[in-house]
């Protein structure tokens, strides 16, 4: 193709794709710009979306126009004290003014009541990330931006540490080089690529189940292009949200988060962690992990009584639409979910004798104290209540990804970084940055597509107004 250095390729179709898109077509046009933007898909359009399309989309704030006090503390601490202070200072500072932009574009926001248990509060789209990947769509092509779906993302063009190009390969394999001044890479993490989990989580991450359809789309093609010209990388590479789901539901994300109310045992018929250790938020990506990287055939079992449904909203805390296990009887129950039936019997009895506590002081939304007494291991730190009502219930449970930890290095401008600071004309956003250690922080992930999608097309477009 002849040269066009006022052309901006914007890799993925999800939330921080379109954000960069629509953004960038806003910010030429403002400035009077003729700048062609095309934004790069590899699936088809009725799939296109990544993760966003499947996801609730909670966000992290206490309305739609108010950021709490304690966002940016909140995000050291979920990090270790790892994450980079300047990176979240601009998210907190971008959050309400990208949700407004959103709400002009036709999104509206509710304040939902999350699951169970207290936590902060979070806003959502009306209507899920299926809303957003339509209303942004929408947008983006009436201001005329260019969508090729089918096309993935080969190779970037780099020549003195500046963007020159990106290769696209359409799917009848013919590939195409797009000279291009710039380049948004939005195109998600590696938890799609079988090889890349392999090589990162050893043999069990090249099994772990996919949260959501659009979840295989994300095959780590940005960091990969990047890295290969340098780029340097960011957050916990051997870090991942991953989410315990109910395997026999075919649903996006069927996740099931009444555990902290019962047991778990493995497929043995024996506890192995403190359910109750926390708030379901603050221990499903540690407890999902455990159970497909150390437990017998990667599964676990909830087990509970009929006071399960004593609990006020706990259909909110199951997104499975297959109905539990139930039996009258342990040993019944032991015999449907496959387990030894003497086990899971002197698992439960040995819980029982612990769980003397005075069950009126249990509080399904708040960590209630209500422990299992003696010397119960592991112990059970919170919602220790016998399990003696039939009748009884089980939830199979294995992990599920929904996204990598590791990627790209990019700075508050969402501007990739090498050894020698950005490369110039290259941003990324999303999944395929990092900045995220240790433990994803809660209802995060897409407000930051979002906020630093924005940030990227706008930036995008000012680099090449001046160059």
């Amino acid at each position: 193709m002849a040269q066009n250095p006022l052309r901006l390729v914007i890799v993925g179709h999800g939330a921080a794709g379109l954000a960069a898109a629509l953004a960038a077509a806003e910010q030429a046009r403002n400035n009077g710009l003729s700048i062609e933007i095309t934004l790069v898909e590899k699936a088809v359009e009725a799939d296109a979306g990544g993760n966003t399309r499947w996801s609730p989309c909670h966000m992290r704030l206490d309305a739609p126009d108010r950021v709490a006090a304690s966002f940016e503390e909140d995000m050291q601490r979920s990090s270790g004290g790892l994450a980079d202070p300047t990176y979240f200072r601009t998210l907190s500072e971008n959050a309400t003014v990208t949700i407004e932009w959103l709400q002009t574009h036709g999104v509206a926001f509710s304040t939902p009541v999350y699951y169970l248990s207290a936590g902060p509060t979070r806003i959502q789209p009306v209507g899920g990330g299926g809303a957003i990947i339509e209303k942004l769509s929408r947008a983006t092509s009436k201001a005329g931006v260019r969508f090729l779906y089918q096309s993935e993302a080969r190779r970037l063009t780099v020549a003195d540490d500046r963007v020159a190009g990106i290769d696209i390969q359409s799917r009848d394999g013919v590939i195409t080089t797009f000279d291009a001044g710039a380049v948004v890479l939005a195109s998600g993490g590696f938890q799609g690529n079988t090889a890349m989990m392999r090589a990162q989580f050893g043999v069990a991450g090249a099994t772990i189940r996919l949260i959501s359809p659009g979840t295989r789309f994300d095959t780590g093609d940005g960091i990969r292009m990047a890295r290969e010209h340098g780029a340097c990388v960011s957050g916990d590479w051997n870090g991942m949200h991953i989410e315990p789901i109910d395997p026999r539901s075919d649903r996006s994300a069927p996740v099931v988060l009444v555990y902290p109310y019962g047991i778990v045992v493995d497929q043995d018929g024996r506890r192995f962690c403190d359910e109750g250790a926390d708030l379901v938020h603050e221990t499903w990506e540690g407890f999902a992990r455990d159970i497909h990287f150390a437990r017998p055939k990667n599964i676990a079992y909830a087990i509970l009584d009929s006071r399960l449904s004593d609990i006020s909203g706990f259909e909110r805390a199951i997104r499975s639409d297959v109905p539990p296990y139930r039996a009258e009887g342990l040993e019944e129950l032991a015999a449907r979910i496959g387990i030894p039936a003497r086990n899971l019997r002197e698992t439960v009895d040995s819980y029982n004798a612990a769980a003397t506590g005075d069950a009126a002081r249990f509080d399904a939304t708040r960590c209630d104290g209500l422990a299992a007494s003696g010397s119960l291991q592991p112990p059970k730190s919170n919602w220790a209540r016998a399990i003696e009502k039939p009748p009884y219930l089980a939830y199979p449970l294995v992990g599920a990804i929904a996204y990598t930890f590791g990627g790209l290095a990019t700075n508050e401008k969402a501007e990739v970084l090498g050894e020698n600071g950005p490369i110039s004309g290259l941003y990324a956003a999303g999944e395929t940055t990092g900045h995220f250690y240790g433990t994803a922080p809660n209802a995060v992930s897409v407000l930051r597509a979002l906020v630093f999608g924005k940030i990227a097309g706008r930036q995008a477009v000012d680099f090449l107004r001046t160059r």
